[in-house]
């Protein structure tokens, strides 16, 4: 019987990238049907011109047909091409390829990050997930390799650094130490919406600012907790290997090598280790002076990375059509590109060209399991996308939450608890709040409570859920790292398992995100500048 029931579980048991095509048909399937219902949703926008609201009706959309099947196929290439974590990934990896290749990052997380205890590196990795939210999603193509490399240096198992450095860019992905691009997409909304109401209401970029710098303190501290405590030791022993030689190397061995060769080449290779990050220091700081003089404005040859074409400032860094916003992954990439190679040349670490590519294009040995997963997840979202199915589940939560009769704290708790959910298969804050605001915004300044604080329960409830949703663009690069490291490949880790392991820290971080906006409420701390939780 043991036998047989051990037979079924294997029976059972996918590949993600076959769960996702499986999602496909799935999808592909319900379209069908629910098209043949004639299902369909309608949502209010605001007219900027009459600032008056505007009916949407929206249907879901019949993919099994011959039009909507020639769509899918005719379109696939471009949605691939054209999938933003593709190009972030690949851009990305070059940076950190050459970086690591060179010795810098090792370097780097042997004299510097390795002092650190494993609660500080862990918050360390939650705190910059947190705020690389300031740039788009640049957290989630730079930092789970970086944390991925830098937890195996540091003789930890990677896959705890992949999901450390996935949940403070997911579930923190509404805050940050300052305003960045989320402000920029909602407050056109949310002004809009609170014009219904108030003519006069202004929404300035710092109305959420005082709020999310706390925030971005204290989720990650909470999350460490959870992390170390509930997620890490369930994760398992790794086994560590030599990148150019693919050897494995026991626990027992391990130790024994290394301490032996560190005596053997401490001596002869700490100068040149330090000579190499004592230059790439210097190059370091060079640049980021650089960087930050392209961003300011009305000098000599300034502003090379601002969008000229926008008059806010804010506009011109973070808006659709900024330069900075655009290539920030490749500016990233660049900078470590340099910082790698100033290193090498103070530490005598590679020997030529062909030596530096070799060991670069070590790291992409294994990507090619990735790119099969982005290839067919870019097709999974395109088709979930053309459905209209996410976007008429939104709108009927919206018309849900219309219709309820609430205020004060049930009415802030239900808005969180009904915008998460809707995030679970609309991942588009700007889409989510452009059906919410006309809803939520009103119904809380009737409430007495600020459309300011409105606007930051949206960005609360759409970080809670931010990272147990299949139909988030970025959610590939977690799924595909992880089993990129992950050393069982008989059996991969599924989509399924991939949230379960992270459902620890939804569950706390989600209930810390409530309890932070009821209390801020309660005591009536201002949430920015001159702005309180109420009007």
């Amino acid at each position: 019987m043991q036998e047989k029931r051990k037979l079924k579980l294997k029976k059972f048991y996918f590949h993600p990238v076959t769960m996702l095509l499986l999602a496909i048909v799935l999808i592909l399937v319900l379209s069908s049907i629910l098209s043949s219902l004639q299902i369909q949703a309608t949502y209010n926008t605001v007219n900027e011109a009459t600032k008056e609201l505007e009916p949407t009706l929206i249907t879901v959309e019949n993919l099994l047909t011959f039009n909507g099947l020639k769509s899918i196929i005719s379109s696939s290439t471009n949605n691939f091409v054209a999938f933003a974590p593709l190009g972030m990934l690949l851009i990305s990896l070059i940076g950190i390829s050459i970086a690591e290749a060179t010795g810098f990052i090792e370097a780097l997380a042997k004299r510097k990050l390795k002092k650190l205890s494993k609660y500080k590196l862990t918050f360390l990795i939650l705190f910059t997930g947190v705020i690389s939210s300031l740039v788009s999603d640049i957290g989630y193509a730079i930092l789970i390799p970086l944390a991925a490399i830098i937890y195996e240096i540091n003789k930890r198992n990677p896959l705890i650094g992949i999901i450390t450095a996935f949940c403070g860019t997911a579930f923190g992905s509404g805050i940050s130490i300052f305003v960045g691009w989320t402000d920029v997409k909602l407050i056109p909304y949310t002004a809009s919406a609170a014009h219904l109401i108030d003519s006069s209401a202004h929404i300035s970029l710092t109305s959420n600012l005082i709020f999310i710098i706390v925030a971005s303190i204290i989720i990650p501290i909470i999350g460490t907790i959870v992390i170390e405590k509930l997620i890490a030791p369930k994760i398992g022993k790794y086994r560590f290997h030599d990148h150019l030689t693919g050897e494995t190397l026991k626990t027992s061995e391990l130790s024994i090598i290394d301490i032996d060769e560190a005596e053997q080449t401490k001596i002869a290779t700490e100068k040149n280790e330090k000579r190499g990050l004592r230059l790439s220091l210097i190059a370091g700081i060079i640049m980021l002076i650089f960087f930050a003089y392209m961003l300011v404005p009305n000098l000599p040859f300034s502003g090379l990375l601002l969008d000229k074409k926008e008059t806010i400032y804010v506009n011109q860094l973070f808006g659709e059509n900024s330069y900075f916003h655009l290539a920030f992954t490749f500016l990233t990439s660049t900078f470590l590109i340099v910082l790698g190679l100033v290193y090498a040349f103070g530490a005598k670490s590679i020997k030529n060209d062909r030596d530096l590519i070799e060991k670069a294009s070590i790291r992409f040995k294994d990507v090619g399991m990735i790119l099969i997963v982005l290839f067919v997840f870019s097709q999974l979202l395109a088709i979930w996308k053309k459905s209209n199915i996410g976007i008429i589940i939104t709108s009927w939560l919206a018309t849900l939450l219309s219709h309820l009769e609430l205020s004060g704290i049930p009415l802030i708790v239900i808005t969180i608890l009904i915008i998460a959910f809707a995030n679970i298969f609309c991942t588009s804050i700007s889409t989510k709040w452009q059906i919410f605001s006309p809803i939520v915004v009103p119904m809380f300044m009737q409430a007495n409570i600020s459309p300011q604080f409105a606007q930051l329960i949206m960005r609360v409830a759409d970080s809670i859920t931010k990272g147990i949703t299949p139909f988030f663009s970025f959610f590939v690069l977690y799924i595909g790292y992880l089993n990129l490291y992950h050393q069982s490949k008989q059996k991969p880790i599924s989509i399924h398992h991939a949230i379960k392991l992270v459902m620890p820290y939804f569950l706390i971080i989600g209930l810390t995100w409530i309890l932070l906006v009821i209390s801020w409420y309660i005591i009536g701390l201002p949430i920015g500048p001159k702005v309180t939780p109420t009007i």
